[in-house]
């Protein structure tokens, strides 16, 4: 492909990002009727242009688009790769990426789809093939992994030059092996779900334990079929 997705850049300069506190997702400020909202991070929201579907637009808040270049970086790392998307490009604010189908692993939950293991296999694939080029591959979660087919994309790559293990794959890896048969085929409600991740990313407390994390976790989820006391737990 060439650089026809240039003409989404008018209709993108009408957009600005905003990042808030404590890991929630960035807000988007303006609006353009060429563009679709497909994904909300807490770095960056996603676009698709209607005049050039086959790419997408990840545009970062003004305060993190220096990640910019690190994430473009990473890309020609992975070169050509089933497991990651491909980048074409970028502009100041934004990176330019191939468009990919799927269902994200946290709207498989909301929407009751399953998750095969082959996705998890995937995944770990994708992480020893980042690790061959020198990459660490971490902050891998729910929303960065498509399910494709019956297989796993990841499609954020943005902390792959940082160091350590935030161990949030292992985390959810471990909940799939032992508690994900739970919920299999379930709609698990956005309330619960969101409850769970905030939870979670609260595990800088002193007193988290993974353990007694799954453990309340469990509990919720066996009393699945009661979404009022669940909602109110």
């Amino acid at each position: 492909m060439g650089e026809e997705w240039i003409v989404a850049h008018k209709h993108l300069s009408k957009i600005s990002i905003s990042s808030n506190p404590n890991n929630e997702p960035v807000s988007i400020n303006g609006y353009s009727d060429h563009l679709k909202i497909i994904g909300i991070g807490t770095d960056a929201a996603v676009f698709q242009s209607i005049d050039v579907p086959a790419y997408v637009f990840k545009m970062y808040a003004n305060d993190k688009v220096q990640k910019i270049h690190i994430e473009k970086k990473v890309y020609e790392l992975l070169e050509d790769s089933p497991y990651y998307s491909t980048c074409f490009g970028y502009k100041d604010n934004y990176l330019v990426l191939n468009f990919e189908k799927g269902t994200t692993l946290y709207d498989c939950l909301l929407e009751g789809i399953p998750i095969p293991k082959q996705v998890i296999e995937d995944v770990d694939q994708a992480r020893e093939y980042a690790r061959q080029k020198g990459l660490n591959p971490r902050d891998i979660h729910l929303k960065n992994i498509l399910l494709q087919n019956g297989r796993a994309k990841i499609i954020d790559v943005s902390e792959y030059v940082q160091p350590g293990n935030d161990l949030r794959w292992e985390h959810l890896k471990e909940g799939y092996d032992h508690y994900y048969h739970f919920i299999e085929g379930k709609k698990v409600p956005l309330q619960l779900i969101e409850k769970i991740r905030k939870r979670y990313n609260d595990r800088s407390n002193q007193f988290f334990t993974f353990e007694a994390f799954m453990d309340h976790t469990t509990r919720l989820l066996q009393r699945l079929g009661n979404k009022r006391e669940i909602l109110n737990k």
